[in-house]
């Protein structure tokens, strides 16, 4: 979702930066590609890592509805939509073919972006808080299959981040890397668009994918 269908990380970026700031460090390069396409957790866990926080001292839940809120309202300020992402959405959907978002995104903000993205799109949504591993480890992806009632390896992913093209290719789906902040290194079942502008059902086909 953030970075792959929603123009939204730098928004996150925002956010992160200013809970460093409450946390009395300056987020570096390093740390947001660190986090990029993290479960909240685990963008949290990085941040007190760098902030040189005691695990005592480690406030997660209140950090994290700080980050929430904060999130939210950067979503309701704008939500713009990554190049040629509405369109392939539509495409995809007119042809009838069965969607799952999956994000690692917990449920709070997905439905807040869902009313941009479009809730009836999608045939099941996966979040982050509603599985007991979020990307990148595979779990999301094999329960987005399950909903969808198919074989993850004929699915075709797509994703933005490390982090999600991981969690993809580990449920043994065939991904479209579309890099949206950091690049992502070749390796099996990925191929690589620059943008979404000007996708095909062609190419979501079944190059990669179990016959």
């Amino acid at each position: 979702m953030d970075g792959t269908l929603l123009d939204s990380e730098r928004l996150w970026d925002i956010a992160v930066g200013e809970l460093c700031d409450r946390n009395g460090f300056t987020m570096s390069p390093e740390l947001r590609e660190a986090t990029l396409g993290n479960s909240m957790h685990d963008a949290l866990t990085k941040v007190f890592d760098a902030a040189g926080l005691a695990p005592a001292d480690r406030d997660h839940a209140g950090a994290e509805r700080w980050l929430l809120d904060r999130v939210a309202e950067l979503f309701a300020e704008d939500l713009p939509w990554r190049p040629g992402a509405q369109e392939a959405l539509a495409l995809i959907a007119d042809a009838g073919v069965p969607m799952a978002l999956v994000t690692n995104t917990v449920r709070e903000l997905t439905d807040f972006a869902l009313e941009t993205l479009g809730r009836d799109v999608f045939a099941a949504t996966v979040c982050g808080d509603e599985v007991s591993t979020a990307k990148p480890h595979p779990e999301p992806y094999l329960r987005a299959a399950a909903l969808l009632g198919v074989d993850p390896r004929d699915c075709r992913a797509v994703e933005d981040s490390p982090t999600g093209t991981i969690a993809a290719t580990g449920a043994g789906c065939a991904t479209l890397v579309v890099p949206s902040t950091v690049p992502i290194p070749p390796g099996p079942l990925r191929e690589f668009r620059e943008s979404l502008v000007g996708l095909t059902l062609g190419e979501l086909g079944p190059a990669g994918v179990r016959g």
